[in-house]
């Protein structure tokens, strides 16, 4: 296999890793209002995300960087088109951030009322945006002959595009239910079920349109496999999270956008940034490309630190393990 594959491959799965585990994140800050009945019970919500939701956007901070070094033509091609939409997930996940920092240095109801819709807010924008953007990068987007982006924010929006984003943004809210179900006990956890089971069965709908459709247009005989395999995990867990298996019920979401991910990267494959241009140039793993000498560099690199990543990661999820219930909370 070759360098750029190994490295698409990687990306991929850096990817995959920001979805399953920042998916969740997102989701609960979506529930907060819906689920956080009074100021204990929100912060309740944080606390089962509080230890994790940092090192889980490290997954995204490393897509990235590998997408610079890896492929620059994709990186500059990428983030020049789709600045807009990239700027508002940033603006997003930066008071997201900031709100769970300091909604708690005042004892103050209306104070800690606008944190809390700044993480609301700041988890839709990225929950919907990501679902967009990586609805254009399959679909395609204006790139023209010298490989830059040719069209505007407006060709981003579509109703391809917004379908991955209602998409997302389904997934996301019943991966989190299932993760609030997985984590506190209680009548919030018995109300996070419900949700798990609404919204999991509205988001089915969804993605299998959203899914059939990227099918239809770009997959392939790998993707279909991914496809329908992403649909049976979500049943599968939807049907244990109604028998009350709320582990199961996670491994299910986690799973399904794990597959519907790797389903989307094997349509994509070998572009990377497809053009819907006549007379344009698709991005592909070959041409858009850093040197053989830096893929070789960052190889070993990543041989090094991604099992540092992982166990370190691991070991946080094991720590943090058990349930969290409203007394767990001081008044």
């Amino acid at each position: 296999m070759e360098l750029t594959t190994i490295w698409f491959c990687l990306i991929a799965i850096l990817w995959i890793g920001y979805f399953t585990l920042e998916g969740f994140d997102f989701g609960v800050g979506i529930l907060m209002p819906f689920l956080g009945k009074n100021d204990r019970e929100r912060r309740l919500l944080i606390n089962t995300i509080g230890p994790v939701w940092d090192g889980n956007e490290v997954w995204v901070l490393t897509a990235g960087g590998a997408t610079f070094a890896a492929f620059p033509e994709w990186y500059a091609t990428l983030f020049s088109g789709f600045y807009l939409p990239l700027l508002l997930i940033l603006l997003a996940l930066i008071i997201r951030g900031v709100a769970f920092e300091y909604r708690a240095k005042r004892d103050e109801a209306a104070w800690r009322e606008r944190w809390d819709k700044a993480i609301f807010v700041g988890s839709v924008v990225p929950a919907v945006l990501w679902g967009v953007a990586f609805g254009n990068i399959v679909r395609g987007v204006p790139i023209d002959a010298d490989k830059e982006f040719a069209g505007s924010f407006w060709d981003l929006i579509n109703v391809y595009s917004l379908l991955g984003g209602l998409t997302t943004l389904l997934l996301f809210i019943t991966h989190g239910a299932m993760f609030l179900g997985l984590k506190t006990d209680g009548p919030i956890r018995a109300d996070a079920r419900r949700i798990a089971l609404a919204s999991g069965t509205l988001a089915a709908v969804v993605a299998v349109a959203f899914l059939v459709w990227t099918q239809i247009d770009t997959g392939n005989a790998g993707s279909a496999i991914f496809f329908v395999l992403a649909a049976v995990a979500l049943l599968a867990g939807l049907a244990a999270v109604s028998r009350g298996m709320e582990g199961w019920g996670f491994l299910g979401t986690f799973v399904c956008i794990a597959l519907a991910v790797a389903g989307l990267f094997i349509a994509l494959f070998p572009d990377v940034m497809p053009t819907t241009l006549a007379d344009g140039v698709s991005l592909t793993t070959t041409n858009a490309a850093a040197t053989d000498y830096t893929l070789k560099i960052m190889t070993w690199v990543a041989v090094v630190f991604t099992p540092i990543v992982l166990g370190y990661q691991a070991w946080t999820y094991w720590v943090f393990r058990k349930r969290l219930s409203i007394h767990h909370i001081p008044a």
